[in-house]
């Protein structure tokens, strides 16, 4: 169990000041000269000895993908884009972090910027986060009249600015070109790679695209050290996370806890347990709505991080822990996700265009039982069209919770079919 003195985000709750006086009162802002005066090279070196993996979903090494970015400028003006679209089913971690501690993410988009050579960050919110938004650009505000930020940031002769923009709600632009595209105010719809948007990215200029947590955590690593944060969680897992818990449990509640993290622990100890006692669970959704879920038998004994969740067939994602007792209509849930996926769709890429409309209708009759056993598997082939098989990674996100449920309760499926067939004859 973390201990408090290892909690990076102390304001999760809103319990204390979210402006300025109150986040330095927390250590915000502290020395953050200092730190800019290592460099660029320093500070990616730094962030790289940590192991801080995004905390978006992919998992990829923070460090490394800021040192795709150019060394030296050839002109065009470099920019950091923080990825605050938050629409994942399940997840609500980045929201709490930017109305209560709208000042970590602040200071992480500074140092952030610094090491990439970016002159501004664009914070990209999703546009019913009205508080969120208020609140940070509050922050700002703060943030400038102090001289944090905009010209000789801290002091550091660095000139940097932040701002923020409110997406219109859709799904796709949580995608990072998706989002580029929608910044650029066009159609939000991802980007053929390469170019990658380290080369070309927002206006055609060198771009990182990070998410909220994973910016947020920078400052603290880089105060307290590479080897605190990576003596935190396993090896390759190392650090915090904040989990959202949700569903059937007597708490939901989003909580920062270590990497590694057994699922049981962590929903017995914060989320006070299963509806009904651990032997009500029925399956675990672990990572946000598009990673497969993981029945009881699993849920036992798995860890909560990247590869463990990997070694069992799904993923950490973003660490959206949604609960099912053994009230739920699986095969319903799972039909829900995948009317969600359809609507999303973009519809650039004729697979998840296509596909995710045959998989909803497809869930619907298992939902009813009006199917052939034969159709399970037709509908697993029909993920395997669309998972890969497209430029992002929404058709993936369709094709995994519907193989996760094949995979796990395809005996449940069956079932329906069976009584079906008997009530029709």
């Amino acid at each position: 169990m973390l201990r408090d003195e290892d909690r990076i985000f102390t304001n999760l709750y809103g319990l204390h000041d979210w402006t300025l006086k109150g986040a330095q009162a927390r250590g915000d802002w502290s020395n953050t000269k200092e730190i800019l005066s290592w460099g660029r090279e320093k500070i990616i070196e730094e962030v790289k000895a940590s192991g801080l993996r995004g905390r978006g979903g992919a998992g990829f090494s923070t460090g490394m993908k800021w040192s795709f970015m150019p060394k030296a400028s050839d002109g065009r003006p470099a920019y950091l884009v923080v990825n605050a679209d938050e629409g994942e089913p399940g997840t609500c971690k980045d929201r709490d972090m930017m109305r209560h501690d709208p000042h970590k993410l602040l200071e992480g988009c500074l140092i952030g910027g610094f090491a990439i050579g970016a002159v501004a960050a664009y914070i990209y919110i999703r546009g019913e986060f009205r508080e969120e938004a208020d609140n940070l650009n509050h922050a700002i505000d703060e943030a400038r009249a102090a001289g944090l930020i905009g010209k000789n940031a801290c002091g550091s002769g660095y000139d940097f600015e932040i701002y923020v923009h409110r997406g219109a709600g859709a799904y796709i632009c949580g995608e990072e070109t998706a989002l580029i595209e929608s910044l650029e105010g066009k159609k939000g719809q991802p980007r053929l790679k390469p170019p990658f948007p380290a080369a070309m990215g927002v206006w055609g200029c060198p771009t990182t695209v990070n998410n909220v947590e994973s910016i947020a955590v920078v400052p603290t690593i880089l105060r307290k050290g590479a080897s605190w944060f990576a003596g935190l969680g396993r090896p390759n897992n190392t650090g915090t996370k904040v989990f959202c818990i949700s569903g059937h449990v007597n708490n939901p509640c989003n909580v920062e806890e270590e990497m590694g993290i057994p699922l049981k622990e962590l929903i017995e100890k914060h989320a006070g347990g299963v509806r009904g006692g651990w032997d009500n669970l029925l399956a675990v959704i672990p990572g946000g709505s598009s990673v497969p879920l993981l029945p009881k038998d699993i849920c036992d004994t798995v860890l909560m991080d990247f590869d463990s969740l990997r070694e069992h067939k799904s993923g950490l994602g973003t660490a959206a822990v949604i609960v099912m007792d053994k009230s739920t209509d699986i095969v319903k849930a799972i039909a829900r996700l995948s009317k969600f996926y359809m609507h999303e769709s973009c519809g650039q890429c004729t697979p998840c265009r296509e596909g995710t409309g045959w998989l909803w209708r497809m869930m619907e009759r298992m939902v009813r039982g009006d199917a052939l056993r034969a159709d399970i598997d037709h509908m697993l082939d029909i993920t395997t069209r669309i998972e890969g098989h497209t430029i992002c990674a929404l058709g993936d996100a369709a094709a995994w919770p519907v193989q996760g449920l094949v995979r796990h309760f395809r005996g449940e499926i069956e079932r329906r079919i069976d009584e079906f067939s008997r009530r029709a004859a």
